[in-house]
């Protein structure tokens, strides 16, 4: 079985040890050279579709469920690849990153926040999402941290699709 790279990236507050840890799945899915991404319009955010995982839920069904819920995009995780431990705050959050493949579409379910948010897909090209997430160090702290993680784990899966 191949080994998952773990990358741990710290915000520059955090407590250790955390008082909280929320685990995540993110998916991964590149067509035609574009990425799926999911666009925050009220906060103009760019993120990986994702989110955390439910009580009796395993990694592979959270990222099924949340990029069918966020994108409307079915997906079938290949390979989990890579996950992020990013400490920030009192929390611990560990995302587990998966490369999808695009099976099917269907209806969006975005929650009421997503809503709030102005929560879109968005098929991007993979240069232009690399140079997006490469604008972290002029993020405020919540917002960099989060760049800093897609722009790390993208440039991951360059590698692995160069391969």
């Amino acid at each position: 079985m191949d080994s998952i790279k773990t990358i741990n990236q710290y915000a520059k507050i955090y407590s250790d040890p955390p008082e909280r840890t929320r685990a995540s799945s993110r998916g991964l899915v590149v067509k035609d050279n574009k990425i799926l991404l999911t666009y925050e319009a009220n906060k103009d955010v760019y993120m990986s579709p994702g989110g955390g995982v439910e009580s009796g839920e395993t990694l592979e069904e959270c990222c099924i469920r949340e990029l069918k819920e966020e994108s409307g995009c079915i997906v079938k995780p290949l390979k989990r690849f890579i996950t992020v431990n990013e400490y920030s705050f009192e929390t611990l959050y560990i995302s587990n990153y998966f490369i999808c493949q695009a099976v099917g579409e269907c209806e969006k379910c975005l929650t009421p926040t997503e809503v709030d948010h102005g929560v879109t897909p968005r098929w991007v090209e993979l240069e232009k999402a690399i140079q997006i997430f490469s604008t972290y160090p002029e993020k405020p702290q919540d917002h960099a941290s989060l760049y800093l993680r897609e722009y790390t784990v993208l440039n991951e899966l360059i590698k692995i699709l160069n391969k």
